[in-house]
């Protein structure tokens, strides 16, 4: 049914429903805290990226600042996030992890990690290894793109 990793002439159609399904695969196991992909994906930018204003969260995000505003109200309300003022603006707020966040998050990684950890273990040798190098290839690929936008 799935094309092996190391065909070749693999067309772009069927990476990309690979990615699909990898990224659907792990919002499955991922299952601490209860988060939505939308709070979760808000949280772990706000721990890579530290404190930010909601209307740049929003951005980042590419949400409405209505529904970003809606989404960190729900994280506040459960502890996952706080709304700090801001020491260079004393007129805006910044949205910051609290510790309960950062451990979600962190329990959430364990999660993807583990999940991953288990379908790499059901590949061959060579596929384990044209994974090693793809996905941070990848990873490059998308950090520089980020950067040069």
């Amino acid at each position: 049914m799935y094309k092996r990793v190391m065909d070749t002439d693999v067309p772009v159609e069927d990476l990309i429903v690979a990615v699909e399904q990898m990224v659907r695969h792990m919002r499955h196991h991922s299952v601490a805290g209860g988060l939505s992909t939308a709070a979760s994906s808000a949280l772990g930018r706000l721990i890579r990226e530290g404190p930010c204003r909601l209307t740049d969260l929003a951005r980042s995000e590419a949400v409405s600042q209505p529904n970003m505003t809606q989404l960190v109200t729900r994280m506040e309300r459960t502890g996952l996030v706080r709304r700090a003022a801001d020491h260079n603006d004393g007129r805006a707020v910044l949205v910051e992890v609290t510790d309960t966040g950062l451990e979600v998050f962190r329990q959430r990684r364990a999660e993807r990690a583990h999940a991953l950890h288990l379908l790499i273990e059901e590949l061959s040798e060579p596929e384990r290894q044209a994974v090693r190098i793809a996905l941070p290839a990848l990873a490059r690929a998308i950090e520089d793109h980020q950067a040069h936008t």
